[in-house]
């Protein structure tokens, strides 16, 4: 996250009265808000036009994470030095547009599922011959920096090295990652039409979004 960003969540953190989210709920959640009894995690965005970014390399984790989050978009003046307005979507106000998303994608994420599955002996052995052990160097040109040298290592079946099965496991998983990565989109888009139909708060900040949420939680 750039400076600028990082301002403009804290601003909004502070004018609508949220909480940084503390331990393990950190991961992936930009403020939380206890309404009642119930705490609810939110996405702050904030864009100086009238569309907002989302992510990079947007994929599956991502629609799992986002299900259940509450959104806050904070809309800039063109020089992002100051908010006009901000609208608030419930998880059920977001649905629609996570579920086109995920629509687009889901053809290529089951792709790196089906698609590993179909390599054999035989494709490994036409990108690195045909042995009967393979060093940790051979490893290394498949999976390259995505694993560990402890996780290389747990691959190791033999004392010498890795066996064609070992190889073909590694293998198996670069395909996955290089697909699932081809299949993520990036930096989708929320349209002005879908923002629009959210509700804006101008003024009373902390109470209005407080109301709204209720009104979420209890619909």
């Amino acid at each position: 996250m750039g400076v600028q960003d990082d301002r403009r969540e804290i601003e909004q953190i502070e004018l609508f009265e949220l909480d940084l989210p503390t331990g393990k709920s950190r991961a992936g959640t930009d403020a939380i808000l206890t309404v009642g009894s119930v705490t609810v995690e939110f996405e702050l965005k904030s864009t100086t036009k009238d569309t907002v970014t989302t992510v990079r390399d947007f994929g599956m984790e991502h629609i799992e994470k986002w299900s259940n989050k509450h959104w806050l978009f904070g809309f800039y003046t063109p020089k992002g030095n100051a908010l006009r307005y901000t609208r608030y979507a419930s998880p059920g106000m977001m649905a629609p547009w996570i579920e086109g998303r995920r629509q687009y994608i889901e053809a290529d994420f089951r792709l790196a599922q089906l698609a590993p599955e179909r390599l054999v002996l035989e494709d490994l052995y036409q990108l690195l011959g045909h042995q009967e052990i393979y060093s940790l160097d051979q490893a290394r040109t498949l999976q390259k920096l995505q694993l560990r040298e402890e996780e290389y290592r747990s691959f190791q079946d033999l004392e010498a090295g890795f066996s064609a099965q070992a190889m073909l496991d590694l293998l198996k998983m670069r395909c996955a990652y290089v697909i699932r990565r081809g299949s993520t989109l990036n930096n989708p888009h929320i349209p002005k039409a879908v923002l629009e139909a959210f509700p804006k708060i101008t003024s009373n900040h902390a109470s209005e979004l407080r109301e709204l949420v209720a009104q979420s939680l209890n619909s």
